[in-house]
């Protein structure tokens, strides 16, 4: 299967591509046999949610996303539909996502290449779970 359309717009365009300046949390995942590396950085927004006028608790949200990715055609356009994907959602929300989400959103990829969508699934987790450690602590 060659690549789709989008994933060669987001391989040559990439979205959010870059690093974040004092990042609330950070996660990187590689893979040894391949050599892709992808590093996500993410700023944790909070939201006040609302029943009746009255606020009941702050729900954490991704802010923003940024990723650097060290990798194949694939692995950067994997990266960048993620942000894409992840963006303005609630860390509950985001840590669903899931490899067939992002292979769905880039219209399919070849099957040597799917390993790629769960590097940038673990990498967002990653992230995630180290913020959530972070705050925790």
């Amino acid at each position: 299967m060659p690549y789709s359309q989008k994933v060669l717009e987001h391989f040559k365009n990439p979205r959010n591509q870059g690093s974040i300046e004092n990042p609330d949390a950070v996660g990187e995942k590689g893979n040894p046999v391949c050599g892709d590396v992808m590093k996500m950085y993410l700023k944790i927004g909070r939201n006040r949610a609302e029943e009746g006028g009255r606020g009941l608790s702050a729900e954490e949200f991704i802010e923003d996303i940024k990723f650097e990715t060290l990798g194949c055609a694939a692995a950067i356009a994997v990266s960048s539909v993620l942000t894409e994907i992840a963006k303005g959602k609630t860390l509950d929300e985001a840590l669903k996502i899931n490899k067939d989400n992002i292979v769905e959103d880039l219209g399919g990829l070849p099957a040597l290449k799917i390993h790629c969508s769960m590097l940038g699934v673990d990498a967002l987790r990653k992230a995630i779970k180290n913020y959530q450690l972070r705050i925790t602590n």
